[in-house]
């Protein structure tokens, strides 16, 4: 049915601002520009800590759900489960204390041959417990945020461990959340050494979370599969002897420099809820009193000019040095009453 009145297309009266593209042109530019600051000059950090203080509710909402299924859970095991994983847990407590016995009388010794090398330990460390809030799904970024941050006492850079060994590094740090990224991600490398032979090298990631790369390892060099991997210190970020990964595969392929090693992380980096920060101290100076000046008994000898002795003579003994000894005290004397006239 046609309309006695043509319908027109109606036009806004008043455009606001400019075109979309021309909007997003500047949206383009103002973010690669921000993104340049940052990374350049890093002058958007307390910006950065803002919004994560401003998202960390949203954060602890999602993780309250995680929360609230685990400890129903727990709340609704049977009574034979908890007493198998009592018994599970008392024997593991009784072999832990077994090896600490151990790890105490090593690490003992380890400081007396430190002392007899007239060297010392440089570094004290602690432990902070933290946990997981949200895990980074991107395959190629693997990234955590945890739930402890400047106010705890966590600073970028700080290593990160579980209970089987290292697992990264705090990246960023915020009031109350810090982000850290993991050791198999493709831009994170680890200054290791063979447990056996001390063999340096580097655990770099490969973005998969159950292999590392150990590159750079000559095809002659002394390693097994097997071989653990420890931190070895260097970089300063890594305190010394802390386990990485494991050797699971060492090729030697024709028309390479070097050989293809794999390795399997010792931390369980997928499963892995608490993870451990580790705090960095340096050691208090060792405090050594120094020996008490040693007194000399000997009487002084007032130094004399020697007299010239007449050419052909043999000159004279020198004399006895004299002992000195303190000059008498003369006794006081009260002086004499005044008198008028001449004294009898």
């Amino acid at each position: 049915m046609n309309s006695p009145f043509p319908q027109r297309h109606m036009k806004p009266l008043f455009v606001y601002g400019p075109a979309t593209s021309l909007r997003l042109v500047i949206l383009c530019v103002a973010s690669l520009i921000l993104m340049t600051v940052d990374h350049r000059l890093h002058l958007l950090g307390e910006v950065r800590a803002g919004l994560s203080l401003a998202v960390y509710p949203l954060h602890y909402m999602v993780d309250l759900a995680a929360r609230v299924s685990h400890w129903t859970g727990e709340s609704l095991s049977s009574r034979n489960t908890l007493l198998d994983q009592n018994t599970g847990l008392r024997e593991q407590n009784l072999l832990l204390k077994g090896q600490l016995q151990k790890f105490a009388a090593l690490e003992t010794e380890n400081k007396r041959l430190r002392d007899l090398l007239q060297s010392s330990l440089q570094i004290h460390e602690r432990l902070l417990v933290a946990e997981l809030l949200q895990v980074d799904m991107d395959p190629f970024r693997h990234q955590i945020l945890l739930n402890k941050g400047s106010r705890d006492g966590v600073k970028t850079g700080q290593p990160l461990l579980d209970a089987d060994g290292v697992m990264g590094q705090v990246l960023h740090v915020g009031p109350l959340t810090s982000t850290a990224v993991l050791i198999t991600d493709p831009s994170h490398a680890l200054p290791v050494q063979i447990n056996r032979n001390g063999l340096r090298a580097l655990a770099v990631g490969t973005g998969s979370f159950n292999r590392l790369d150990i590159p750079y390892i000559s095809k002659n060099a002394d390693v097994l599969v097997g071989d653990l991997l420890v931190t070895s210190g260097l970089g300063g970020r890594f305190p010394p002897s802390y386990p990485v990964a494991t050797i699971v595969a060492v090729e030697n392929q024709p028309g390479l420099s070097f050989a293809r090693v794999s390795a399997v992380p010792a931390a369980h980096i997928e499963r892995s809820r608490e993870v451990l920060l580790v705090v960095t101290e340096p050691a208090p100076p060792k405090v050594t009193a120094a020996p008490p000046p040693a007194v000399s008994t000997a009487p002084s000898v007032p130094a004399t000019p020697a007299a010239a002795a007449p050419r052909g003579a043999t000159a004279p003994p020198a004399p006895a040095a004299p002992v000195t000894q303190p000059p008498p005290v003369a006794p006081e004397i009260s002086p004499l009453p005044e008198t008028e006239g001449p004294i009898e």
